[in-house]
């Protein structure tokens, strides 16, 4: 993982995180607007229009400058192609924060959530000075489990039936990590 201040990017073997723009709104709309995304996400609404795209991106700029969270568009290195997105929360007060990420439909399986988040969460100890970051998960989906799991976070507790999404309440799986670096 590598950090440029400057230009406000994370590099990996495989990625660069940046901030997202108003033109990547059309393809955030292209890999938002899919049911099996809205299902297995929080807050991410279905349909998904381009208001949503260009209301959700017009903060992201604001929120990195006042450190109160990083939201960063996963793409290829090489390419640009936009893959998801992943962000952290900055709880200065508790120096903790909680990630989270989707990966478009097209992308999954290829390890790009899993890249993207250990870049962030080396980002989050090293760059940050984070004592903790964790994450949550709905128990239906357990690819995004995985993903934490491979980045050395370990379960820490279930909040039973703590989501109600599309007429059905949700179990929500906890994972948390200590900062590693320290």
């Amino acid at each position: 993982m590598v950090y440029n201040r400057g230009d406000r990017t994370i590099t990996t073997e495989r990625l660069r995180l940046r901030l997202f723009t108003k033109e990547d709104a059309q393809n955030v709309v292209e890999l938002c607007n899919n049911y099996n995304l809205y299902k297995s996400t929080l807050h991410l609404p279905y349909p998904y229009s381009i208001d949503c795209a260009l209301s959700w991106i017009a903060n992201h700029e604001q929120n990195f400058e006042l450190e109160q969270s990083y939201e960063f568009a996963i793409t290829d290195k090489e390419s640009g192609q936009l893959y998801g997105a992943i962000a952290i929360t900055n709880d200065k007060e508790h120096k903790n924060g909680e990630i989270g990420y989707w990966i478009g439909e097209p992308y999954w399986g290829k390890g790009y959530g899993t890249e993207a988040a250990k870049a962030v969460i080396e980002f989050a100890f090293r760059e940050k000075h984070y004592h903790r970051v964790y994450g949550h998960y709905f128990k239906k989906n357990p690819a995004s489990g995985k993903v934490m799991e491979k980045c050395g976070m370990k379960y820490e507790g279930t909040l039973k039936e703590h989501i109600y999404k599309i007429d059905a309440f949700e179990d929500v799986f906890c994972y948390g990590i200590i900062n590693p670096y320290k």
